[in-house]
C-alpha cells in the first residue's frame, strides 16, 4: 500500500505542475508590474492577484489563457496617474510601449463615458476596454488591457 500512496503522490505532483508553473509565471508578472507602478503584490484570489498602491486606484492581474491587467478608480474622473500606471503595467503585459497604450486606454474611457457602455478597442494582438459609471459611489471607472488569445 505505501507504494500506491507514493505513486499517487507522484502522479498528483505531475498533474499540478503546469498549474503551479502558471501560478509562478503570474506571480512573477504581477511582481514586475507592482514594482513598475510603485505598488506591492497583494493577495491571490483564484487566478487574480491584487496589487496594493496608495490612493483611489486598485490594480489586479488575472492569469488565465492570456493575462489581463485591470485598474479600477473610485474618482469621479480618473486621474492622469490612473492612465499612466495602467499603461506602464500594460507595457510589461503586452509588450507595447506605454506611450502607445495610454492614448488608446484614454480613448476607450472617453468612448465608454460618452456612449454609456463598455468600450473595447483591439490593437496589434492586444485589447483595451473600459467601463465608466460616473453615478456609482464605489467603482466609477474600470479599464483593462490584455493579449488577445490566439485562434
Amino acid at each position: 500500500m505505501p507504494r500506491l500512496s507514493a505513486l499517487f503522490t507522484a502522479c498528483l505532483a505531475l498533474a499540478l505542475l503546469p498549474a503551479a508553473a502558471r501560478a509562478d509565471e503570474c506571480d512573477d508578472l504581477t511582481r514586475q508590474i507592482a514594482t513598475a507602478i510603485g505598488g506591492k503584490m497583494g493577495r491571490r484570489s483564484g487566478p487574480s492577484i491584487d496589487i496594493r498602491v496608495p490612493g483611489p486606484i486598485r490594480f489586479d492581474v488575472t492569469c488565465r489563457a492570456e493575462p489581463i491587467v485591470q485598474a479600477t478608480s473610485s474618482e469621479p474622473t480618473p486621474s492622469a496617474t490612473f492612465f499612466r500606471e495602467l499603461s506602464t503595467a500594460s507595457e510589461i503585459l503586452v509588450g507595447e510601449a506605454a506611450s502607445t497604450v495610454e492614448p488608446i486606454i484614454a480613448k476607450a474611457y472617453r468612448t465608454a463615458l460618452s456612449e454609456g457602455r463598455k468600450s473595447f478597442i483591439q490593437q496589434n494582438g492586444w485589447s483595451a476596454s473600459c467601463y465608466a459609471d460616473p453615478a456609482s459611489s464605489s467603482m466609477r471607472t474600470l479599464c483593462s488591457v490584455g493579449r488577445i488569445p490566439p485562434g
